[in-house]
């Protein structure tokens, strides 16, 4: 049974060699108040950095979409960052960093603190939703 499952794997794989380009963009989803129902930290990169993921309800998605990044303002410039979880040598986020503005801003002192909170989103500049913070 194993190597037919191992088979019918390896012909998908070199069928999907063969698929073109297709025509349809992917569907961006209107940047809307949305509801963070779940919070959770993910390892990203070789480096196993740490980044906030938000699982949020949006009224256009009902599965619910996950966010991790924030568009805030930084040195006088509105740009987009992800909700890296940086500690300072106490083990608190470092003050002034993305995640702590945007927690303080969102009157949460902690992430957990960030569920049920209804929460502005924006697009970013290649059209994924961010949490706005400015």
């Amino acid at each position: 049974m194993e190597q037919e499952e191992i088979k019918t794997n390896e012909e998908t794989t070199q069928q999907d060699l063969k698929i073109g380009i297709g025509t349809k963009e992917t569907i961006s989803l209107k940047a809307e108040k949305v509801v963070v129902l779940n919070v959770d930290i993910k390892t990203v990169g070789a480096k196993g950095s740490h980044m906030l993921e938000c699982f949020c309800s949006h009224p256009e998605k009902k599965d619910g979409i996950k966010i991790s990044s924030v568009k805030w303002e930084n040195k006088g410039k509105l740009e987009v960052t992800g909700l890296w979880i940086n500690k300072d040598e106490d083990g608190m986020l470092r003050k002034n960093s993305a995640i702590a503005l945007f927690l303080e801003s969102n009157n949460a002192n902690n992430a957990e603190e960030l569920i049920s909170k209804e929460l502005n989103t924006v697009l970013d500049d290649k059209g994924y939703l961010a949490f706005k913070n400015y």
